[in-house]
């Protein structure tokens, strides 16, 4: 008698029992939720403008400002500025100070980095202070100190310090020659731009033929003859040519006051020597570790092939510690941008001041005021976070 086995399949399990699934639908739970909040938060806030009888929406940025600001890199005026050119002017204002502040803040730091590695024990201990003593001092301060106490004992105008070459510096600034530029000024613009293809295309030979049969050349130096010496040599010869695309307007000093040229204000120097040196001592401690991270294997390799320390260095270390390096760095430009909302304190008309302050308290429109302030901010973020990153993949090493 044969007995019959019958075979019966496993039982089929859920499909939420798959953690991909799993994951996927706690994920579109939680945007649903952070979708429904956001609508909540937001018919809340327009019903409420309803009832309070407060204007809502970005109609008043066409308004007529009717306020005169400082320091203006487009044209603007109380009269014809509507509250969006105000706006335009404060950005401007920011990210002026911003990009000149990361380029001296990023020179300074790793100057300091490295002379806190140096073997002359005065050099480095004199980089430490420097780094103990800015790092530990509120901004905030310091930016009051350059203000007040440095910029502020300056002179008046009629007792202005000449420093010569059409510079003079006094208590509402530093005067100096403003260009004005011709109808072929554009030749010049052309020759710079013809100046910086050039240097790309020569650094990206030069690399090429450094990996290929090992010989460097000298990039610096031709960096320096297209970007700068390109544009000079053009102007010289549109000035042979009778052609005289810029010329200089000279400050004039008068009984009491300054009259012509270009003018810096103090509370645009006050904020850029705040952020730079204050910025600095912690990109310095972060230029520091990287090199450190660097094994010495790498220098002691360098020395015995004949390179001078300061070879060894530039060619050697350095390009190694940049991938440990970068991202902090990149923290640290972002740091700068957003504590250049504190020059509010000493009021230079950055964003803050200009939109967060005047056309707030004008308008009355806070939410549209504020929201398009973050999302401005958030927005320089993003793509100085995104070119970091493009750079940091450059510079990384390649596991093979």
């Amino acid at each position: 008698m044969q007995t019959v086995v019958s075979q019966t399949s496993p039982p089929q399990k859920s499909f939420l029992y798959d953690p991909k699934v799993r994951g996927i639908f706690y994920q579109v739970v939680l945007v649903a939720a952070i979708v429904f909040l956001f609508y909540v938060a937001a018919t809340n806030a327009i019903e409420n403008l309803q009832r309070a009888k407060i204007a809502s929406g970005f109609g008043f940025l066409n308004n007529t400002a009717g306020f005169d600001i400082s320091q203006t890199l487009i044209q603007f005026s109380a009269a014809g500025g509507t509250y969006g050119d105000a706006f335009i002017v404060g950005l401007l204002n920011t990210l002026l100070v911003s990009v000149i502040g990361i380029f001296f803040t990023t020179i300074l730091g790793f100057t300091i980095g490295i002379a806190r590695l140096s073997k002359n024990w005065m050099v480095a201990k004199v980089a430490m202070v420097y780094v103990e003593v800015l790092r530990n001092i509120p901004l905030l301060v310091q930016l009051l100190f350059w203000y007040i106490a440095v910029l502020g004992t300056l002179p008046q105008p009629r007792n202005s310090l000449e420093m010569g070459a059409g510079f003079y510096l006094n208590s509402r600034g530093l005067f100096m020659a403003k260009p004005l530029y011709a109808s072929d000024a554009w030749v010049l613009l052309a020759a710079l731009v013809v100046g910086l293809v050039g240097t790309f295309v020569y650094r990206h030979w030069a690399r090429k033929q450094q990996e290929q049969t090992g010989r460097q050349y000298p990039v610096g130096k031709v960096t320096l003859a297209l970007v700068i010496g390109l544009p000079i040599l053009t102007w010289i010869v549109l000035a042979l040519v009778g052609a005289n695309p810029i010329s200089f307007e000279l400050p004039r000093k008068g009984t009491f006051n300054l009259t012509g040229g270009m003018q810096i204000l103090p509370e645009f120097v006050a904020l850029l020597l705040g952020l730079v040196t204050y910025t600095a001592a912690f990109i310095a401690e972060v230029v520091r570790a990287g090199i450190l991270a660097v094994s010495k294997g790498q220098s002691e390799a360098a020395g015995s092939l004949g390179l001078t320390p300061g070879q060894t260095l530039r060619l050697v270390v350095i390009p190694q510690a940049m991938r440990v390096i970068v991202p902090p760095l990149t923290s640290q430009y972002l740091n700068l941008t957003k504590n250049s909302s504190l020059a509010v304190a000493i009021g230079y008309p950055d964003l803050v001041q200009v939109f967060m302050g005047t056309v707030l308290n004008q308008t009355g429109q806070a939410i549209e005021v504020v929201v398009i302030t973050m999302g401005v901010y958030l927005t320089i973020s993003l793509l100085t976070s995104f070119i970091m990153n493009v750079y940091n993949r450059r510079v990384a090493i390649v596991e093979r």
